[in-house]
């Protein structure tokens, strides 16, 4: 990801290697030389690790907010304009503790699950610190997840316990939590004590007060907070001893390399560290510092890089809506004189060209981060030269590694620090390797491998994958193609798996496929991305009907509203014929040709790509 401007790029493997091959490569970084017509040649291996004299930290995130509440108890740490919120740290403090209370008094214990389906919301905020404090794991749920996407988050690492508005926009939450759990509306009103079949592992669902009624079968989160005894405190107090950095803090859901997402399960010593080494590098310890976050909170860029990065540092976040819309991230900026500004590009493009932009104040804006997707240069430009980016920097990274590997640095000139994703973290190595497992010269392609804290602990409850990506040597395998320059720093020129980055969005198609495969007409789908002026890419799916089905694109989006995320339904939609899928000797669909195909078919061919092809 990003600090000033961050980019994020999926995570994923294509090759695997031995640990003693790889070891062995790394190990020859003596230069080289080649004799060309009497001249030596030093040939530098892709290979880098970031020296630093700034220690790692060895805490809690539970530790790191009673320290900030301690050093700036008045000191406001999060601004919601919509909600008209406004907490210090010593308020957010006294919050958490509540819910943590709370929690505890409904029988939450240590290494639970608790899951946040919300869009930002000062409950969210609240909700992410109190479960670190009870030594809970957060689960983050995206807040556009439908009744099949919230069945699968809920199983897959078993929730415990559920928080959630009632409804957002076109979201209804407790109706979408009705639908998956029939007997629902067969509780109490205000209580819930859950026993399903269907969700063994789900016992409590709270509510936010934001409607004027209680729910069956839901808590009222105003009452969950009132909950805590002082029994429940003195828990509270020996649960936080009992806390340490390697204990499991948070689990992200990430697109894999089949199937369904699987949930990357990140430590406090993963992502306190993380938040803290981007901090740093943005120059967040070294003077006072406004985050505009218009990005959701369940990402690792909102939640890591926005919110816990600025409670480590002593900052203060603002969040202009529940979900992004340009015109409130404009006023905030104006209102609450931010000094950096979040988003992904999609975000920047509809924030630049608002009608209502020419508007607002923005000279208190001194640096920016872009995440979710990689940023085209002109856009880059215009952050830097038109809304006052200077301390622009461009970083990468994956949910995997918490998520930032690579970020630039604030010596380089601007125009240097947009033409790659910048300079590898303090404390993490990097390597590129080709398909045989070789470290390959600087110059040349390979696939990018991270090592260090960072990594992720594993995916829940799922060995297999992990080794899939994380070898026992414990570089992981981004699965994205990268070039490594000579001053070390890397850009990256594509990716080698299917996963497709809409707005920030990963989305991948088995995901889709599997879902569509259920519509009784369908007898085959191909999923695939193709190129997007505002996403970066949009999903198009291939479809062969059964001959006699006179299904339309109309009937297949239907079909798909309100089960899978918005996102992911496609936005162009073929129908095909079996001979139309191009396909190797052995059967298997190609779907780079696919892509180049739909490109051409669609007339997308001057649609431009985010990645630099070199």
């Amino acid at each position: 990801m990003i600090k000033r401007i961050y980019i994020i790029v999926g995570g994923q493997v294509t090759m695997m290697m031995e640990i003693s091959k790889l070891e062995r490569e790394i190990s020859k970084l003596e230069p080289s030389c080649c004799n060309v017509n009497g001249t030596s040649k030093e040939v530098k291996k892709s290979y880098i690790h970031g020296c630093t004299n700034a220690e790692l930290l060895f805490d809690t995130i539970g530790e790191r907010l009673r320290l900030a509440a301690k050093k700036f108890p008045d000191r406001e740490v999060v601004i919601f304009k919509k909600e008209g919120v406004r907490k210090t740290y010593k308020e957010l403090l006294k919050d958490c503790e509540n819910l943590a209370t709370g929690l505890i008094h409904l029988g939450l214990n240590k290494g639970d699950r608790l899951g946040i389906w919300s869009p930002n919301h000062y409950e969210w905020i609240v909700t992410q610190f109190a479960s670190a404090l009870a030594g809970l794991v957060l689960v983050n749920v995206n807040p556009m997840y439908k009744s099949e996407d919230l069945w699968y988050a809920l199983t897959q690492v078993g929730i415990k316990a559920l928080i959630a508005p009632p409804a957002f926009k076109n979201s209804n939450y407790y109706a979408t939590l009705s639908e998956i759990i029939p007997d629902l509306h067969s509780y109490p009103e205000g209580k819930s004590n859950l026993k399903s079949d269907v969700f063994p592992k789900l016992q409590h669902i709270i509510i936010f007060d934001y409607e004027d009624r209680v729910f069956r079968g839901a808590w009222k989160y105003s009452d969950v907070v009132k909950m805590g005894t002082e029994d429940d405190r003195v828990k509270l107090s020996k649960i936080e001893k009992n806390v340490m950095p390697d204990d499991p803090t948070n689990i992200q859901y990430t697109s894999g390399t089949t199937g369904k997402p699987k949930g990357a399960t990140l430590t406090h010593h993963n992502i306190v560290n993380n938040a803290y080494f981007v901090g740093r590098r943005a120059g967040y310890h070294e003077g006072r510092t406004i985050i505009c976050i218009p990005n959701p909170l369940y990402h690792c860029f909102g939640c890591v890089m926005g919110s816990l990065s600025a409670v480590i540092h002593f900052q203060t976040c603002v969040f202009p809506a529940p979900a992004f819309d340009a015109l409130a991230a404009l006023k905030a900026i104006h209102e609450e004189k931010c000094t950096a500004l979040y988003g992904t590009p999609t975000m920047y493009i509809d924030m630049l060209s608002h009608s209502e932009y020419k508007n607002f104040n923005y000279s208190s804006i001194r640096s920016g981060i872009i995440a979710g997707a990689p940023c085209p240069a002109t856009l880059c430009n215009k952050l830097v030269h038109e809304l006052g980016m200077k301390d622009l920097q461009v970083c990468y990274g994956t949910t995997e590694t918490s998520p930032v590997s690579y970020m630039s640095i604030c010596d380089d000139p601007p125009e240097e620090r947009i033409r790659n994703v910048g300079h590898i973290m303090d404390h993490l190595e990097s390597v590129l390797v080709d398909e045989q497992g070789n470290v390959v010269e600087r110059g040349q392609k390979g696939e990018l491998l991270v090592r260090g804290y960072s990594v992720m602990r594993s995916y829940w409850d799922n060995e297999e994958q992990t080794k899939m990506v994380c070898s026992s040597d414990r570089w992981y395998h981004t699965g994205d193609i990268g070039v490594m320059n000579e001053n070390g720093t890397v850009s990256i020129v594509g990716r080698s798996k299917d996963m497709i980055v809409r707005g920030g969005e990963n989305i991948y198609p088995t995901e889709v496929e599997q879902f569509l495969f259920r519509h009784p007409d369908i007898q085959d789908v191909q999923i695939i991305g193709v190129p997007d002026e505002r996403f970066g890419e949009a999903v198009c799916a291939w479809i062969r009907l059964h001959h006699s089905s006179k299904v339309t694109e109309t009937d297949i989006r239907e079909y798909c509203k309100g089960k899978i995320a918005h996102f992911k339904i496609p936005k162009y939609i073929l129908f095909k014929q079996d001979h139309e899928f191009p396909k190797t000797v052995t059967g298997k669909v190609k779907k780079y040709e696919m892509r180049k195909i739909t490109t051409f078919e669609l007339g997308l061919e001057n649609v431009a790509s985010h990645y630099n092809q070199l």
